[in-house]
């Protein structure tokens, strides 16, 4: 199992199967419009629970690092690439940890918005 299906599974997302990226659905035929019900996972209302409940000050609306340990899993660089690899990121951000941060705390949140998370716009933009 890849770090982001952990996410969605530890978030309470169904059955934790990511949807495919953007690029991969394009490439899928035209006739293929229909998609399974996506039921509504609180993402916001479950992660300031969790924060609540932590006894470090956790930000997770900005830090990957912090949302990372606050879903109690391993928030290390190596994590951090790993799933940075498997979400896509571009190489030029690879080698710049602040960068491929930013760019894995704003795609995480918006692949889990793709699979059904209640995600504020103020987090996506």
């Amino acid at each position: 199992m890849g770090l982001f299906s952990t996410i969605l599974e530890k978030l309470g997302f169904g059955g934790a199967q990511a949807a495919p990226a953007p690029d991969a659905a394009a490439s899928s035929s035209p006739t293929a419009t229909a998609s399974p019900a996506i039921s509504v996972v609180d993402v916001v209302g479950q992660l300031e629970q969790k924060a609540a409940a932590n006894a470090q000050k956790l930000n997770w609306k900005t830090s990957i690092v912090d949302l990372m340990k606050l879903l109690d899993m391993d928030s290390s660089l190596g994590a951090r690439k790993e799933l940075a690899t498997e979400l896509g990121c571009p190489a030029d951000k690879m080698g710049d940890s602040a960068q491929m941060n930013m760019w894995l705390h704003k795609t995480v949140l918006a692949r889990l918005a793709e699979n059904g998370g209640n995600v504020p716009a103020d987090l996506l933009d």
